[in-house]
This record gives C-alpha cells, structure tokens and sequence, in this order.
C-alpha cells in the first residue's frame, strides 16, 4: 500500500485553517497514493480542552468533517476528531479516528485507551472504546489505534487492557496509529522505543503520525515515521517541521539512525513555541527586559531566531547597582543580533519609590523589599513599552528560579510567555555554549560571569541559593521524579538543603500560579500538568 504521513502544524479552533491544510494535502495525494494519515484530532487541534463542551463547536467537527470526506474520491484519508457518543452511557464524546473514502464516512474507531496524567485530561470529555475491529483499506486488513492505544505494552503496564491484542486476532497487515504526543527531553526515545516494542510484538509494520508545532505551552515534535514489522525506523519525518512522507509499506530497509542532541531538540522546541504562540495568537512584536545576565541572553536569542530581529526589542533597565559591563554586554549582544534596542534607567524611578514609602519604612531596615521595588521598576516600564508600542513581553526566568521562588511578582516574573521557565539554569549555559556554536553571538563575559540579579552591591545568585550544580538535580529528581525528602537524602543531598529547596518550592506555587504560560520540553513542566495545592502545609 502506498501512504502518506501528513505532519501537520494544527491550529486549535481553527477550522477552516485545518480544514484546508487537510483538504491541500489529499487532494496532492490523489493519484499517486492509497492512503494519507493525519494525526489524532488533526480537525479541531490539540488540546481543544473545554471547546469540547460547546454544541457549536461539535457542530463545526461535523461540519468540517464532511467538507473533507468530500475531497476523498480515488483516495482514503484517516483523520482524527471528536466523536459524538451516541450510547446514551458515560461521557458525551469520543476521541476518534474517522476513515474517508468515496465521498463520506466509512468507519469510526474510538480511543480505547485515556490518559490522565500530566498534560493530559482525555477522561474529562471522553468515553473509552469497548469494541474492537480492523478496518479495510485498499483491500488490506488495518489496525487503527490512537496515540496512547500502542502505549501499553511496557513491562509494568499503564492500563487493564491492550488494544492490540484484540485487533490481532483479526490478522491486520498494518498497524496505523495517530497520534498526538508532545515534546520533551524524553519523549522522543521513549516514543521510538513503544513504536518498537509494538512492532515486534504483533509482527506488523506501523505508520505512526504525530502533530507538530505549538499550541500555548505545549510543542509537538512531529518525528512521524514508518517502521517495519522488526521495530526498525524505515523512514522518518524531521522534528519540529511540517512535513510530508511517502511510503511503500512493502519497504522494509531501515533507514541508517542518527543520534539527536538533546540540547539542540531544546532550542528547536522553544524556537517552535514563541513562533507558534505569537503566529497563532495574530502577534508579531516582542520586547524583554536585557540585563546583562545569562537568562535575558538566551531569551532575546530564541526571539530573534522566531521573529526575527525586527520584531524583538530588548530594553536595557541600569540601576546603580548595574555593572558597567552588563550594559556594555548587552549592548553588543543586541548588536551581534541586529536588534534595534532601548535603554531606560530606572535610579529615579526607583528613587521617587523610595521617597514616597520612606514615612512608612521609617524605622524600618532595608531587606528584599528594596530589591522588589527596583525590580518592579523595571516590570512597569516593560509592560508600558508593552502596551503603548503593542509588543508581548517575554519572561525571561528560567526553572531553577521558578521553582524556589527566586523573582519578584510583578517585576521580574511579568510577562506574556515565560521561554526558558522549563529550562533549568545549569541548561541555561548549554543552551547558550549552543546558540553559540557557529560563532560568538553572546558575548563570552555574558556566559562566563558569576550569575547575579544585582539588585544591591556585589550580589551574587549563591548568595542566596545553594550552587546552581548543587540545585538543578535536586529540583529535577523532587519535580520531575517526584522524589521525596528522604530519597533525596539516601541519594547523597545534604539534610539540610533538602529541607531547605523544597521548602522554598512549595512554599512558592502561589507565585508560579499567577504566571505566564510555560513553554513546555521536560517531563513535568510548571503549568498544565503540575497541579499542586497553594494552601497545603506539606513539606512546607
């Protein structure tokens, strides 16, 4: 048979956008091909979240539904959607995977397999399948599954039951799975790893196709592929980019593996994001707030890789603890750059602050307060370039700081998107030594001096936090692993540090619960799929 993978960059709520995308792509398909595969709830985007309780947006999946089966004559197309459930039993749809061919539809399999967990929420709107059968296509038995249906067949399984080993016993030649899995460090191993484990397994080749691009803070990768029926990749569609595949599925040669650096998947998923974010969102301008410090350097870079240089302002926010060289250093960062760029210092701001509270602090040491106003100077000033030159501000706290609560509430942790608040500090610096690696666009002072916020004399990070090689696996093995204070202890971490971090990252939800959206590229990132109680006293 020959196919198509057809990885796509969707559009949440988009209708006639991915309507058209889909229609484009069959009718190109036409002639030359026997199948063209889209991804799971490839019509209404992915996550539509609580869209799905809206009659009238059901009604446009329908409608849309039967504007792209019209365009299958000659050719069958595989596209996912809701489905509503007309059991009259459980939840009002089903994630589905809709068959067209001849003009209309012919078959409906439904996800049998929902997972809630991280990101995900499918069992807040949809009925799991309870039947199971292949469906023909040009004259060959298919098992059609979707996303985390291929999903359970590790040593220590997620679920009751397997999808496949119910469609096996129908003797399917292919294995075709839709899917909507997002990026992280991770994900791409582990996802080759099941597409793998699933084709030895039954003994049959699979088409797999993914999403990619952005929707808020979640990125798809895409990394669609075929496989043969040894859990060899055959061929492959690249991360991070719309793409089209055809294939033989009679092919069975594998294609030579090529190793993926993880830092560089990082920088092509954020990339992907702030592009996405303010492409879907109809924006075009974004400013920063440009210290002279690692993590502003990094963000201005990803932006004017998204934007492009005349769309990313950086603002250079000097006070009088402000080394001469972050200003110097940014300047040329922003120049290596070809920004056009703003510099506002904020000593009389700061100052007429400080006059006008100084009856009320009368008596009354300096503390973090006085850090906080100067921050917050600076956060009143971007948000008003925001507002009267139409630009989004990037957040520019990375995870390590966001975690232990080390940035001020409406100073340093405004914005309209936070870039790097899933990346750690220590994965800062990579990210950066990357950027770097055809010549020298942040300047090597940036990446080599000693992390500070200077916001008093001779501030150093360290001052106040645990070194950042010290800190980063401790937050990644509490965060991601979700180990507690005493498996951190066994593993080697001083007693009292643990007590120390994780006090400081419970204790600071409230604050990451009134911040920007994250760009998700680790496991568990802050946002969507990290709820945890504000008011709790665990840990704490």
């Amino acid at each position: 048979m020959k196919v198509c993978l057809a990885q796509l960059n969707y559009h949440t709520g988009n209708f006639e956008l991915n309507s058209t995308k889909i229609i484009q792509t069959i009718e190109a398909c036409k002639g030359s091909t026997d199948l063209v595969v889209f991804a799971e709830l490839a019509v209404c985007g992915y996550p539509p979240r609580d869209f799905l309780e809206f009659n009238h947006f059901i009604d446009l999946v329908e409608e849309t539904l039967q504007n792209i089966a019209a365009h299958c004559t000659n050719i069958t197309a595989i596209v996912g959607a809701p489905a509503k459930n007309t059991s009259g039993k459980g939840k009002p749809l089903h994630n589905a995977a809709f068959v067209l061919a001849n003009g209309k539809i012919q078959e409906v399999v439904y996800k049998t397999l929902l997972p809630n967990y991280d990101i995900f929420d499918e069992y807040r709107y949809f009925e799991p399948n309870r039947s199971f059968k292949c469906v023909e296509i040009a004259g060959e038995k298919v098992a059609l599954t979707v996303c985390e249906d291929l999903w359970n067949v590790d040593d220590v399984p997620l679920y009751y039951q397997n999808p496949m080993d119910e469609l096996i016993a129908e003797k399917p030649g292919l294995m075709v799975n839709i899917a909507a899995s997002p990026f992280s460090g991770k994900q791409a191993i582990k996802r080759n790893d099941i597409l793998a484990k699933n084709a030895q397994r039954y003994h049959l080749p699979i088409v797999y196709v993914n999403h990619v691009g952005a929707q808020t803070e979640l990125i798809f990768d895409g990394d669609s592929r075929f496989v043969n029926a040894d859990g060899n990749t055959v061929a492959s569609l690249p991360q991070f980019k719309e793409s089209l595949l055809y294939i033989d599925t009679e092919e069975t040669k594998p294609q030579k593996p090529t190793a993926n650096n993880p830092i560089a998947m990082v920088h092509d998923a954020l990339v992907l994001g702030i592009k996405d974010y303010f492409g879907k969102l109809g924006l075009k301008k974004a400013t920063l707030g440009l210290s002279g410090g690692i993590d502003s350097a990094v963000v201005c870079a990803l932006a004017v890789e998204a934007l492009g240089a005349e769309n990313v302002l950086p603002v250079l926010l000097p006070s009088q603890y402000t080394h001469s060289l972050s200003v110097s250093e940014a300047e040329k960062l922003a120049q290596n750059l070809g920004c056009a760029y703003k510099t506002i210092p904020i000593k009389n701001i700061y100052t007429a602050f400080e006059q006008e509270l100084s009856e009320h602090f009368k008596g009354l040491a300096n503390d973090v307060t006085e850090e906080n106003l100067q921050a917050r100077s600076r956060g009143v000033i971007l948000m008003a370039l925001s507002n009267k030159l139409g630009y989004i501000l990037l957040n520019t706290t990375n995870k390590s700081e966001m975690a232990v609560g080390y940035g001020t509430l409406y100073g340093d942790l405004c914005g309209g998107l936070s870039v790097i608040g899933d990346v750690y500090k220590t994965a800062v610096y990579e990210l950066a030594e990357y950027i770097n690696r055809n010549e020298e666009i942040i300047p090597r002072f940036i990446i080599d001096r000693p992390p500070s916020a200077e916001l008093k004399e001779d501030q150093k990070d360290s001052d106040s936090l645990p070194p950042y090689e010290q800190l980063d696996p401790l937050l990644h093995l509490y965060i991601e692993q979700r180990k507690g204070p005493e498996e951190l202890i066994k593993l080697g971490f001083d007693a009292q540090v643990v007590k120390r971090v994780l006090k400081l990252v419970n204790q600071s939800e409230w604050k990451r619960y009134q911040t920007a959206p994250i760009l998700r590229v680790s496991e568990k990132a802050f946002g969507m799929g990290r709820r945890m109680p504000i008011v709790a006293k665990y840990l704490s």
